[in-house]
């Protein structure tokens, strides 16, 4: 059993476990595949995910194993299936993902507490406006750690903040959950406009009436209305939605300019995990009669094909109402 197990070596997981083992703590970053493992280890380098960027070599690299404290940056689509596939035990569970189960509608701490067994005061998230490969450069970061364990998320805000990565903790792990899934969402609908070149207006308005749809969807599985105006809500969504290094960003881009979610795909490194929350959200929203225009929209654009043009004509064009 290690001590600390970063699961998923993907540019947030590579990140993480380097900021780590740089504060000389005892690390293992996770590979699901031993060419991966033995690549790291030969070169200490990750140029897929994290281009020109050295690990320490206090990092020390494996396939998935027991731990004390378990860290998982695996796109939520695969966690369950990775979680029993290795049949991973820990101690403590820290959540990097950020996505929402389809069908299941559950959020990483739902799928960590069915298949590793842990109760709530066992389970933290990390959030944040954080691109990963600006925290590999050491570059002034923000985050947020959310527990119900109080205790326990003091000492994980210890365990992770450095001079360059700055940490405040939370109770509200539901509420930073949620939205660090559902500003993806937002983040496509503003890579599509961005991409059709509908200007800066049509983005205030989407990263503005999104923020009302996301905020009716985390208030209604308990998150806390204060948690919107924190690094998890808004900080984390300014970044989504503008920044140059969001791949659901990216994602909207490219479906602007008529391309497959297939090619898309084979284009990025990395899981855009704004794609699969469309579609979670979508039918989550009708299940539960919660009001969703927005998402609706980009669940039809991928989904059903629609023109995105139409989408927004539909947008536009819907009753008039308060605000």
């Amino acid at each position: 059993m290690y001590e600390i197990c970063v699961y998923g070596a993907g540019s947030w997981g590579s990140a993480i476990a380097n900021l780590l083992a740089k504060k000389k703590l005892n690390v293992c970053l996770c590979a699901r595949d031993e060419r991966k493992v033995l690549q790291l280890q030969e070169t200490y380098q990750n140029d897929k995910y994290l281009k020109d960027i050295h690990l320490s070599q206090n990092l020390v690299f494996d396939t998935p194993k027991n731990a004390q404290v378990g860290i998982f940056a695996v796109p939520v689509k695969y966690l369950r299936e990775f979680v029993k596939r290795f049949s991973i035990k820990v101690d403590v569970a820290l959540s990097l993902s950020k996505g929402i189960e389809d069908e299941t509608f559950l959020t990483p701490s739902g799928i960590l507490f069915q298949t590793l067994g842990i109760k709530k005061e066992q389970f933290a998230v990390l959030s944040g406006p954080n691109f990963a490969l600006e925290v590999a450069l050491e570059l002034p970061t923000a985050s947020v750690i959310a527990s119900q364990n109080r205790n326990l998320a003091k000492k994980l805000q210890n365990m992770f903040n450095t001079h360059y990565f700055r940490v405040y903790t939370s109770s509200d792990y539901i509420g930073v959950e949620y939205l660090g899934a559902l500003k993806n969402i937002l983040a496509i609908a503003c890579g599509i406009s961005d991409g059709l070149n509908l200007g800066q207006n049509a983005r205030a308005a989407l990263i503005t009436r999104g923020l009302a749809e996301i905020s009716r969807v985390y208030k209604f599985f308990g998150g806390k209305s204060k948690t919107m105006l924190s690094l998890a809500g808004i900080g984390d969504l300014v970044l989504t939605t503008t920044g140059n290094l969001s791949r659901n960003r990216i994602l909207g881009m490219k479906l602007a300019q008529g391309l497959s979610i297939d090619e898309i795909l084979s284009q990025l490194k990395g899981v855009p995990e704004g794609l699969n929350t469309a579609m979670a959200v979508f039918r989550l929203s009708k299940k539960y009669s919660i009001e969703t225009p927005i998402i609706d929209e980009i669940y039809n654009i991928i989904v059903n094909k629609k023109d995105p043009f139409e989408s927004i004509s539909t947008l536009m064009n819907r009753p008039l109402k308060p605000e």
